[in-house]
């Protein structure tokens, strides 16, 4: 299945680099997880990002989110992942490239201490109005605009 995008109004076939999946991790005191990527990253570095990454050819974008957010903070999620975006961002280390990217939303009893740095220089809980304060990656900044503007955001 070859994906597409819609251009002035028009669906264009595009070149699809990668599939990637990222959690918006909200804990009981309202606190999202960020990763401060490090120098060597190869894409965003030294920006703020959400824990996430690219999805192996045997497993489901919820897997990968899931896989990604224990490899990188050392947690897991017990219950559901919610789905809150699935679709195409350009890619920033391959100009005319998308990535397709799958957004999940999960709640955590998780603080600050239970967090076990796996990848990048950080992983910190702040609260939303402090976010977006920081240098964030494209697409995590859209994925959090998205965040916030449905339900998921709301939910305690």
């Amino acid at each position: 299945m070859t994906p597409f995008v819609i251009f002035k109004g028009k669906m264009m076939g595009t070149f699809l680099k990668r599939r990637m999946a990222a959690v918006v991790l909200v804990n009981d005191t309202r606190r999202l997880l960020l990763q401060y990527r490090d120098a060597s990253a190869p894409t965003s570095p030294n920006q703020w990002s959400l824990p996430g990454g690219g999805i192996e050819p045997d497993e489901t974008a919820e897997e990968a989110a899931r896989r990604e957010l224990l490899e990188e903070t050392g947690l897991q999620i017990e219950g559901p992942l919610a789905a809150l975006w699935h679709g195409m961002l350009p890619s920033i280390s391959q100009p005319g490239a998308h990535n397709e990217w799958y957004a999940f939303v999960a709640h955590t009893p998780a603080h600050q201490e239970d967090v076990i740095l796996g990848e990048g220089q950080a992983m910190v809980f702040m609260l939303p109005h402090e976010v977006f304060t920081l240098d964030l990656s494209p697409s995590t900044t859209y994925i959090l605009l998205l965040w916030l503007a449905s339900p998921e955001s709301l939910s305690p």
